[in-house]
């Protein structure tokens, strides 16, 4: 039963996605062209973008990652929700300022703003395959998040192997064909879910296990009250002073995240972006579930260790719920990996397709570089895929660094968009140190570094180089004029 629930429901998830697209071909910048495939046309309203949006940040982590934290540690998993909701308060500001900037100038991407910004595109090039490193993890990550899920929640009846394959297939099946307006359809049929199944569980498992929710917080009190505390459960340094910085570090990092950024692009306004940034946090009131239910799952299911800790939330209802309901709540999970998912693949063959095909002669015209990013997505996840079955350790400890070194390009992109002075020399020359100390810090398991998130550390070394550089080195005259170089104002509402 749990496994015909889940086939219907993928099945519909193509569809879905095929569908989003009809009556919209064409070619060119618009209609079935590159601007349509990677940013929706320009066009998608408020509710769309918010349900994109909610959708590439709520993961499968959201349902693995955040119970087996809670699990485990317990209190720094707020992070998650911190960070998230600093993040959309930024994006009230920077989000507008982008979705103008590339408006104006024809762009699709931060691969495109730097090589715009800058007037060089290899730097965009460059970019884009940095990114790119980031990235890749993040899909080997949704398609082992959703190979577990879906092996664990159809009893076993399909295999890991499979269930890695079919992420992949049903994944690039839609986004090759509809790509960001796909996405946007299909996060809708997701977002009915997660909040339908996890609305359940809030309420299910404290009455079912613990009689409510009174006595669950009183066991959790009782028996385990550091889970309810920084630094957590098992110290670590989770402390304060890494919950604050990591915090600020991924609400800087998250406004100009490619996949972020994709969302923002697709808007049909900015103003749509203003009222999506003022509704977004309410969607994170649903991360407290499955946090608190990974801190429940130590009474019911004690002793689960290391990967296993992931699946403490599924552990809680995988013999006490019916098949179908059991799978209804895998299929809410796999669509939460396979929306972000998406997002990535697509965003990595616009940034590949877009700057570095482009570098070659004869692929600069929008249906080639259309057909390239097609063909990228298909290479970056079948690459994700291969590398989940033969070497997953690999992209694993890329992934350690993925925000941090992301963060990295915040004084790149967003310090360059609005203040002239920021040089070539000086973006890269921070770029470079920012990069490399996150790459030391985290792999000597340098982080926190003095209680503080390596990421941080790093973006502190990161801009006080370029800003020495800026100030200390020579000018660049690029002969361009301001409106070409630097970002509108994003709180005065533009045209559109």
């Amino acid at each position: 039963m749990a496994t015909s629930v889940f086939a219907v429901f993928m099945v519909a998830t193509v569809a879905l996605g095929l569908f989003a697209v009809r009556g919209r071909g064409g070619s060119g910048g618009g209609g079935g062209g590159l601007a349509e495939w990677s940013v929706g046309g320009r066009s998608l309203g408020t509710v769309f973008i918010w349900v994109l949006m909610a959708g590439e940040g709520y993961t499968s982590f959201s349902y693995l990652g955040a119970a087996g934290w809670g699990y485990n540690y317990g209190a720094p998993v707020m992070y998650v929700v911190a960070y998230m909701s600093c993040g959309y308060a930024v994006g009230y500001v920077v989000g507008p300022m982008l979705w103008d900037y590339a408006r104006r100038h024809g762009l699709v991407g931060i691969s495109d703003m730097v090589a715009h910004r800058y007037g060089r595109p290899w730097l965009g090039a460059a970019v884009a395959v940095l990114a790119s490193v980031f990235l890749l993890p993040y899909i080997q990550l949704q398609i082992t998040g959703m190979g577990v899920v879906v092996s664990t929640v159809t009893y076993g009846a399909v295999s890991l192997e499979w269930a890695y394959f079919m992420a992949f297939a049903v994944t690039t099946g839609f986004v090759v064909v509809s790509g960001l307006r796909g996405s946007a359809w299909v996060s809708v049929l997701k977002d009915v879910l997660v909040i339908g199944t996890l609305g359940f569980l809030a309420v299910y498992v404290p009455v079912h296990y613990f009689g409510g929710y009174g006595a669950l917080f009183g066991r959790l009190v009782a028996e385990r009250p550091e889970w309810l505390t920084l630094p957590g459960h098992g110290g670590g340094g989770l402390g304060m002073g890494w919950f604050a910085s990591t915090s600020v570090l991924n609400a800087l990092t998250v406004v100009i995240f490619p996949t972020t950024v994709a969302g923002y692009l697709g808007a049909r306004s900015a103003d749509a972006l203003r009222r999506n940034a003022i509704l977004l946090p309410a969607y994170n009131v649903l991360l407290f579930v499955p946090m608190l239910l990974g801190m429940a799952a130590l009474f019911v299911v004690p002793g689960l260790t290391g990967a296993g800790s992931n699946l403490a939330l599924f552990k809680l209802v995988v013999d006490s719920l019916p098949a179908w309901a059991l799978g209804l709540i895998g299929v809410a999970a796999a669509l939460s990996s396979i929306v972000p998912m998406a997002v990535f693949m697509l965003v990595i063959g616009t940034m590949r397709g877009r700057s570095v095909l482009s570098l070659v002669p004869g692929w600069s015209a929008g249906e080639r570089q259309k057909l390239a990013s097609q063909v990228v997505v298909v290479v970056a996840g079948a690459l994700a895929l291969v590398m989940t079955y033969t070497v997953p350790n690999t992209l694993v400890r890329l992934s350690l660094i993925s925000y941090e070194g992301m963060a990295q390009l915040v004084p790149m992109l967003l310090l360059g968009l609005v203040w002239r002075r920021m040089t070539l020399v000086a973006a890269v020359s921070g770029l470079v140190v920012g990069v490399a100390a996150v790459c030391a810090f985290v792999f000597t398991g340098n982080d926190p570094v003095w209680g503080v998130n390596a990421g941080m550390v790093a973006l502190g070394m990161n801009l006080a180089v370029a800003l020495a550089v800026a100030w200390g080195g020579p000018r660049e005259a690029d002969g361009r004029p301001d409106a070409e170089v630097l970002a509108a104002d994003p709180l005065v509402s533009g045209p559109g």
